[in-house]
């Protein structure tokens, strides 16, 4: 009879030549197993052994094959039906949950809960999501940007802290997370919290902090993606500490779509090792279903939802083009286990998006965009005779070049990466105008940014100014300086938290400086650098767009950083744009305006797939097809 066991992160298979037919015996070869002849095993290792057994033992259950379990077999396999038993019956309950059957009893402990425990007062749509996360264990919060996302799992991780399951928090995301989930700590829990930041310190310094004593341990870790990949083997060690009962979070978990990315696998890698588990993103349209893979891997490593049939469905569904199957499946592995928050759900009042500013160019400026326009033009004409990928790369330029035309002239004059075409030729004056703009003229737009500015500040109210070039952010803070505006600029080389520099003003420092009440009444920042995990909705209402980009990802997310639960209930959000007339400016807004309606069109579905790619790298080159290819 065959005997199966189990030692550490091998499974060995003891047979006779005769106990296995040909076809069974591919069967196990085909599963990664190597046979031994001289001892007469098939051995395989691996870190899902656990997973194999059960596989294995449905299959010789299945052919018929007699076989026994050595004890270590048995009581792995009575662990794993166990934990099966217990993942159904979680399902069950969140299923029952968001069907509107809520367990009355279990519900009003855990609001009684909330309401004497936790600092401060959730809001309904909060306290249902906190409860589903809390029943489910491991959860996923899909809810829109700025509905309190940081908030419910605090008090979630507040109550398992009390109750002994919990004793730390370890959240992995990008830096610009870092300061919200400090201060949220704070504003929620309603004490400091011992907090290290393992990000933006050397990697001794960081291996130390991982095997501190005891009484070192913190309460708060933040750390980013790449640090996490870097440490990835300290960390699991790190986790699986005796004493050491961690709440895992990922923090927009966009970051871990990517199947085999390397972020990807150091989450899932050190997944196992917490006790609890989180993943929270407000993006609601990824690319595929399969962007859904990975977090539920990282929720449920030893009972992953979506098993490896059911995903090679979804694969193929999509391949096919029948998207409405492949979310009946993948709604049907994983529907009951995350919970979404919808914008209509918030409660907040409707944002005002004010007609745009239409401005008329200067001189200097017309003259350089109509010539850039008709050589773009011409050039068009001849693109037929090169290959696509040539043909593309020059389009991406040139559509660069024209948002550099309605933002500041000036910045022709410098380099556009992977793009060398000389879009003015031989027109030697124009050369001469770009080089030396800034002492013939001013943007036109900076007389007209100048003065709605001065209409926001003499209602007593704080102006966020967004725009997508650096020497543009320098420009326009320099204009106001000279006019006695007081502003600071966030943009990429400012330094995080994480960036470790102690001699240099932080983002950090400067979003609190410009959120707080004091003479920093404008913020002037680029989508890039600004976008996502910063919350300026409780002093500022008022955002200026003084141009934009084609990504709608970053533009959306750009709109919520002053449209968010805790203010936006009570203050209307103003949005204002600079255009000039008769420009690119209008083909972007009215292109983004389409991508944003469409969205909010199934972002109030629980989780949908949309053909809209919203992280899509060729608008630019769709742009470019509507504006030149007609002509």
């Amino acid at each position: 009879m065959i005997e199966i066991d189990i030692a550490e992160n091998q499974l060995i298979v003891k047979s006779s030549p005769l106990d296995l037919k040909p076809s069974e015996s591919s069967q196990l070869t085909y599963w990664g197993f190597s046979r031994n002849s001289e001892s007469n095993q098939y051995v395989i290792s691996s870190l899902q052994c656990a997973d194999i057994l059960m596989k294995l033992v449905s299959f010789f259950e299945d052919e018929n094959i007699p076989h026994s379990l050595t004890a270590r077999s048995k009581h792995i396999i009575d662990t794993c039906v166990e934990s099966v038993r217990n993942f159904e019956q979680v399902k069950t309950s969140a299923s029952s949950f968001k069907d509107g059957n809520i367990n009355e009893s279990t519900f009003q402990e855990f609001t009684a809960f909330l309401r004497h425990q936790i600092h401060r007062r959730l809001k309904d749509h909060q306290i249902k999501a906190a409860y589903h996360l809390y029943i489910v264990g491991n959860g996923a919060n899909f809810s829109v940007p700025g509905s309190g996302k940081t908030s419910v799992v605090l008090s979630v991780y507040e109550k398992l802290r009390q109750e002994g399951r919990v004793n730390l928090l370890f959240v992995v995301g990008p830096p610009s997370c870092f300061g919200p989930w400090r201060a949220e700590f704070e504003l929620t829990l309603g004490r400091i919290p011992k907090c290290k930041m393992l990000a933006g310190i050397k990697q001794s310094q960081r291996k130390l902090e991982y095997y501190a004593a005891s009484n070192d341990i913190a309460e708060l870790y933040l750390t980013t993606y790449q640090t996490l990949l870097n440490d990835q083997n300290e960390v699991s060690a790190f986790f699986m500490q005796q004493g050491m009962n961690v709440f895992l979070v990922i923090d927009e978990a966009h970051y871990i779509k990517q199947l085999n990315g390397n972020w990807a696998s150091a989450v899932l890698r050190v997944s196992a090792s917490a006790i609890n588990r989180c993943v929270l993103t407000g993006t609601p349209l990824p690319r595929s279903y399969t962007d859904l893979f990975n977090p539920f891997d990282f929720l449920w490593p030893q009972n992953s939802p979506i098993d490896e049939e059911t995903k090679m469905k979804i694969k193929l569904d999509e391949e096919n083009g029948d998207e409405i199957a492949a979310k009946q499946k993948l709604m049907a592995s994983i529907g009951s286990l995350f919970y979404r928050v919808r914008k209509s759900d918030l409660g907040l009042k409707a944002p005002v998006f004010h007609p745009p500013h239409v401005v008329l160019m200067n001189k200097y400026e017309r003259l350089i965009y109509d010539a850039i326009v008709q050589k773009i033009r011409s050039y068009a004409k001849e693109d037929y005779l090169k290959n696509i990928d040539l043909v593309n790369k020059l389009r991406r330029g040139r559509m660069i070049r024209l948002r550099q035309c309605v933002s500041y002239a000036k910045l022709l004059s410098s380099a556009v990466e992977n793009y060398d075409e000389d879009l003015l030729g031989n027109e030697t004056d124009l050369h001469s105008v770009i080089i030396n703009y800034d002492k013939l003229e001013l943007p036109s737009k900076i007389k007209e940014l100048k003065s709605l500015v001065g209409s926001i500040l003499a209602m007593n109210q704080k102006v966020l100014i967004w725009a997508n070039f650096i020497n543009t952010l320098k420009l326009i803070k320099q204009c106001l300086f000279d006019e006695g505006f007081t502003c600071k600029l966030i943009y990429g080389a400012i330094p995080t938290e994480s960036d470790n520099l102690k001699d240099e003003e932080t983002r950090e420092e400067i979003i609190e400086e410009f959120i707080n009440p004091s003479t920093l009444n404008i913020l002037i920042a680029n989508p890039a650098a600004c976008a996502e995990s910063i919350s300026l909705h409780k002093t500022c209402y008022h955002a200026i767009y003084y141009d934009l980009s084609y990504n709608c990802a970053q533009y959306l997310q750009s709109l919520d950083r002053i449209h968010r639960v805790g203010g936006s209930e009570i203050n209307e959000a103003n949005y204002y744009f600079l255009q000039y007339d008769n420009t690119i400016d209008q083909d972007i807004k009215f292109n983004l305006d389409a991508k944003a309606k469409r969205m909010y069109e199934v972002v109030e579905e629980d989780y949908n797939i949309n053909s809209l790619d919203m992280f899509d790298d060729n608008d630019e080159i769709k742009a470019y097809e509507r504006l030149f290819d007609s002509q």
